[in-house]
């Protein structure tokens, strides 16, 4: 899949997936260590607060990332997808799962036992090196947007997690830019700290301004301009 580039923007190291940064002589032995597991879409790969025994390797497909709080508010922290690692921060710790894995379409992964991971792991210091690199670039950008949301208004955060998604899973179409991951309302709302309610709201905003046009989880950006000038509204820098 290949995302669609809006004018201005810049990519972040973060979404390099783990595979990618491996050897090929990596990746072909990790791989050869676990099996293959078929997922439907909205299945759950991963469960928060469930005890970790292995990592998933993502060979086809999206997911996402969700955390839940105590009052039910549920966070979408990331999307993961083809060559992505999941589970293995739990499965490194041996704590419990932090968080629940989703997926957004049919999902192929490989699931590798903690025993045989941690394995690899040291008889591969290339390896190990790769997926401290992996945790230290997500850590990095995890701040990274946390500052710059702590900014923003919920409208300004709402336009420039459109904008980042366009940039990550857009593909060209003949009316804009389409999101070619399905996400819900809900699942938009997540991700930047709002209501299912004041999503709905700042869409038919943007819908009253052609910026965008929506269906049931579909969603099409026709003028990145109009998102680019809401987000600059409390950001300093560039997006």
């Amino acid at each position: 899949m290949t995302a669609a580039q809006t004018p201005g923007d810049g990519g972040l190291d973060d979404r390099v997936p783990f595979l990618a940064r491996l050897e090929r002589e990596d990746r072909s032995a990790l791989l050869a260590l676990g099996s293959t597991l078929p997922f439907a879409a909205r299945a759950p790969l991963i469960h928060q607060n469930e005890p970790s025994s292995h990592i998933l390797l993502i060979l086809n497909g999206w997911t996402k990332v969700t955390a839940s709080a105590a009052n039910g508010y549920e966070a979408l922290l990331a999307l993961r997808g083809p060559g992505d690692i999941v589970g293995e921060s739990a499965a490194l710790t041996g704590r419990p799962r932090s968080a629940t894995v989703t997926a957004l379409e049919p999902v192929r992964a490989v699931a590798v036992q903690l025993q045989q991971f941690t394995g690899f792991l040291a008889r591969s210091p290339t390896a190990s090196f790769a997926l401290l690199g992996l945790t230290s670039d997500r850590t990095r950008a995890a701040d990274r947007r946390r500052l710059e949301f702590a900014s923003m208004t919920v409208r300004e955060r709402f336009a420039a997690l459109l904008l980042d998604l366009a940039r990550t899973h857009g593909r060209r179409t003949d009316e804009g830019i389409e999101l070619a991951v399905p996400l819900s309302k809900q699942e938009l709302a997540g991700s930047v700290g709002a209501s299912r309610e004041m999503v709905q709201r700042l869409l038919k905003e943007l819908r009253n301004r052609e910026a965008v046009a929506t269906g049931r989880r579909e969603l099409v950006i026709l003028r990145p301009d109009v998102l680019r000038k809401i987000a600059r509204e409390g950001h300093a820098g560039p997006l």
